[in-house]
């Protein structure tokens, strides 16, 4: 535990970027662990986990590890050094959350949303709602090392902007950083929903080379490509954007975005319940159409049948392309299970070659309520203790004002 009444020393840059392999490991790691990663003896490295102990930043996990020698207890991020803001916005909803530094989740709530209102009235709800929480748990406002936001839109990953065509009218360009670090001036990073439920998904998983594709079927469709576990953004964060592929049908319909023959405008939530509205029914969201399916109305389980045949001949080019080894489907009509995934399946195992479907998976996402301020949460812990950041991070962590009370995980 870092004695409070000693003046904390920010570690050196070489200790910092073993702080940096540590988290990018994603899981406990031994000291035998960090000599491989690093390529540095067992002195060198015990000399900067002493240095980053010392700095409250970094514990040893109470069980210990098999290492080949004698058994080894692991070391981890100290997930009690400081706190994770997040916010995950829907089209009708925001959920907020704080989480510690190992992106488990502390407290959180839920306020409704009309996606069509102004940038800087959403901005200030989420403002509040982080501060309100925040007091809620009785902590600080500095001890946050950043903020996530998960956005339903298209984002210019590096500028941290929404680009349209999108549903957030109003949004394009807006310098969303600037104006929440008015009210909380903290270091704040955006991405698209997709990929933040993309890294969700992966988070603790043990095989470091997963190639993962997460497609997101709810109101509208998109995907998150994982590459070794890693996001892929492709140039300016439009990667994934799998909604606005047109397809040749005719007629084409019209999409949300503008353009004929969309993707989503035959297989998005609300295509299909426009589709349905034809039909006589009354349905208006994706969360219509899934209760349709479950409630076994015949012609919406055909619709939603239909979309999965849509979606298969897109999952099928993207397997083409990118051989993943897994996709898994979530959103609100992947609550629909086979209904959709059987159209995928049976597109995608027509029309590749055995070699890339040999070991593909494809799967429905686990049901995690929380997976978009976890996945905001990791983009944050991502980014803060990278090696461009993580020395601002640890100097910012060891500010007196939290060093004095800091907390140590157990």
């Amino acid at each position: 535990m870092t004695d409070p009444l000693k003046t904390p020393i920010l570690p050196s840059q070489n200790a910092l970027t073993v702080l940096s392999q540590i988290v990018a490991a994603r899981q406990d790691v031994s000291r035998s662990d960090l000599m491989d990663i690093s390529g540095h003896s067992r002195v060198t490295i015990g000399q900067r986990l002493t240095e980053l102990f010392d700095a409250g930043v970094i514990i040893e996990a109470e069980k210990t590890k098999a290492s080949g020698g004698r058994p080894t207890r692991p070391i981890r991020l100290n997930q009690a050094a400081g706190l994770i803001a997040a916010a995950d916005l829907g089209e009708t909803h925001i959920h907020f959350g704080i989480t510690d530094l190992n992106t488990s989740l502390l407290s959180d709530a839920t306020v409704e949303f009309d996606i069509h209102q102004p940038p800087e009235d959403t901005l200030n709800t989420i403002a509040i709602g982080i501060q309100d929480i925040l007091k809620k748990l009785d902590r600080s406002l500095s001890e946050l090392v950043g903020i996530g936001l998960s956005l339903p839109a298209p984002v210019n990953f590096n500028a941290g902007t929404v680009e349209g065509p999108s549903v957030m009218a109003g949004w394009d360009d807006f310098n969303i950083r600037g104006y929440l670090q008015k009210h909380l001036p903290v270091p704040v990073m955006v991405d698209n929903d997709v990929n933040l439920l993309a890294m969700s998904e992966v988070a603790g998983h043990s095989n470091q080379s997963v190639q993962m594709i997460f497609v997101k079927v709810g109101t509208g469709i998109g995907c998150g490509i994982i590459a070794d576990q890693r996001v892929f953004r492709g140039a300016n964060g439009a990667a994934g954007d799998i909604g606005h592929i047109q397809f040749s049908m005719d007629p084409a319909q019209l999409c949300r975005c503008g353009k004929l023959g969309c993707v989503e405008a035959m297989a998005g939530g609300w295509a299909i319940a426009r589709d349905l509205r034809s039909l006589g029914f009354e349905a208006r969201t994706a969360r219509d159409v899934a209760d349709m399916v479950r409630n076994n109305v015949p012609e919406a389980i055909q619709l939603v049948r239909k979309a999965g045949r849509v979606l298969g001949e897109v999952v099928a080019d993207i397997v083409s392309v990118l051989n993943p080894d897994s996709i898994v489907f979530g959103g609100m009509l992947a609550e629909t299970g086979e209904h959709l995934l059987s159209g995928v399946r049976e597109i995608v195992y027509q029309r590749c070659l055995p070699l890339a479907t040999r070991n593909l998976n494809l799967s429905i996402a686990r049901h995690d309520p929380v997976a978009g301020l976890r996945g905001s949460a990791l983009l944050v812990r991502q980014t803060a203790f990278s090696t461009t950041h993580v020395s601002q991070t640890v100097a910012s962590l060891m500010q007196p004002d939290k060093t004095n009370g800091a907390k140590t995980a157990s």
